[in-house]
C-alpha cells in the first residue's frame, strides 16, 4: 500500500477503505466487568468460528482503564461481509445485550481513513 517517504503519512487507498470501519462507543452501565467482557468474547469467537465470516471482519473491543467507557472497532472486508454478520441470530442478540449493557445508549461512526502508517 505505501511505497517512499511521503507514502507513509498518506493512503493511497482511502476510497477503497471509506465506510468500511466503525466505531462502536458506549458506557457499561449495567452488568458486571466481568460479565460483559465474557460476553463480548464470546461475540468475537462466533465471529470466527463463522466459516463465512472468519477472516472476513476484525473486531475489537477496547475500554479506557479504570473507566466504563468502551470503543468497538469493528473492520469488515466488504458490504458482503457485512450483510453476513447481520443476518447471524447471535448478532442480534449481541446487539441487544450491548444495548443492554450501555442502557440503551450506543454510538455507531462510520470511520473514514484519512492518513496512516505503514503497518508493523
Amino acid at each position: 500500500m505505501f511505497s517512499g517517504a511521503a507514502a507513509s503519512s498518506q493512503c493511497r487507498d482511502c476510497e477503497k477503505y471509506a465506510m468500511k470501519q466503525f466505531l462502536i462507543l458506549y458506557r457499561r452501565t449495567t452488568a458486571t466487568a466481568e460479565t460483559w467482557h465474557e460476553d463480548i468474547k464470546r461475540f468475537i469467537a462466533q465471529i470466527e468460528a463463522d466459516p463465512e465470516l472468519r477472516g472476513q471482519i476484525s473486531y475489537r473491543c477496547m475500554k479506557v482503564r479504570d473507566s466504563d467507557e468502551y470503543m468497538h472497532l469493528a473492520t469488515p472486508t466488504d458490504d458482503a461481509a457485512v450483510k453476513a454478520l447481520q443476518s447471524r441470530d447471535w448478532f442480534k442478540r449481541y446487539n441487544e445485550q450491548t444495548r443492554a449493557a450501555a442502557g440503551g445508549s450506543v454510538e455507531v461512526l462510520p470511520l473514514e481513513i484519512i492518513a496512516e502508517t505503514a503497518p508493523a
